[in-house]
């Protein structure tokens, strides 16, 4: 991908006996930005400068398995255990102090199990287009339109295809999921679905992110877990793109209930998974929103 634009760097952080990838920008309390599936830390390139800009230190890391983060080589290794003590190492690396966490997607998922584990290490929470672990088992149990959309789950369970699937052609994949599926369509320019597709090529990446969806699907206590997730007592927002191809809106229907401390959801229509790419400008204005409030005591 180019670097002539960047006003981030780049470092190596130890967490969890791995060494983790971050882009960061700016100084001051971190805000700690977790990416989804088949992303890396480019996803929040948008949110680095206008974070750092708000007087924070903007770290988008790689999650363990993408980029130039190792990469461990079980289904095992990424297990939500694993990917928890991840977050609460990276905390520990950025200052060791509650910090703000945002999170999209697989990112949102980690950060939900990490927000009902470690309260005490969060200030804040924000997730976009990730569902609720308990509304999402809700929604698969009873919602037949959810259940079709998550046929990806059964089909990442299957060895070797689905890598053999995306890695016959790591850029068409790429081009299908962000500029095929998205309102704003320059938002994924060619050097943007480039910044997606080339790690795809490296040994055992695609593997590694569809362990993710392996891991999580082999241990039958994440159900368990999921239907008896607790009530949040931090700063929470939600933002939800109302057009996701893969998450139904409906996720966040009665979400409210499940909060013990202040709660905001905010819909953006016209807009697909991938909120913060496609809609950085209204994202970004939600973010700094949230995060002031926070620092104000709400």
């Amino acid at each position: 991908m180019s670097t002539e634009h960047e006003s981030w760097r780049h470092e190596f952080l130890q967490a969890n006996g791995l060494r983790f990838h971050a882009a960061i920008e700016g100084e001051g309390e971190p805000v700690l930005m977790l990416h989804g599936f088949p992303e890396n830390w480019y996803a929040w390139r948008h949110q680095l400068p206008a974070v750092a800009d708000a007087g924070y230190r903007a770290v988008a890391v790689d999650l363990r398995g993408y980029g130039l983060t190792d990469r461990p080589s079980q289904v095992s290794d990424y297990h939500i255990d694993h990917l928890c003590d991840d977050v609460d190492g990276l905390i520990a690396a950025l200052g060791d102090k509650p910090l703000h966490l945002v999170s999209h997607d697989w990112g949102g998922a980690i950060a939900w199990v990490f927000a009902s584990r470690r309260p005490d290490r969060l200030r804040s929470l924000t997730v976009m287009n990730a569902p609720h672990p308990k509304m999402f088992y809700r929604h698969l149990r009873r919602n037949v339109r959810q259940m079709l959309r998550s046929w990806y789950i059964l089909f990442f369970q299957i060895p070797w295809l689905p890598e053999a699937v995306f890695g016959s052609n790591p850029d068409r994949q790429v081009r299908k999921l962000f500029r095929d599926a998205a309102f704003r369509k320059e938002m994924f320019d060619d050097e943007v679905l480039a910044a997606f597709a080339e790690p795809m090529r490296q040994p055992g990446a695609l593997t590694a992110g569809i362990n993710y969806y392996r891991a999580l699907a082999r241990d039958p206590s994440n159900l368990k877990q999921a239907k008896e997730f607790p009530d949040l007592p931090m700063p929470t927002m939600v933002i939800w793109a109302q057009n996701d191809f893969a998450l139904g809106p409906e996720l966040c229907d009665g979400l409210e209930k499940h909060f013990i401390g202040h709660y905001e959801h905010h819909p953006i229509d016209n807009c697909s998974h991938w909120v913060q790419q496609e809609q950085p400008e209204k994202v970004n204005e939600l973010l700094l929103a949230f995060l002031a409030k926070v620092e104000n005591g709400l």
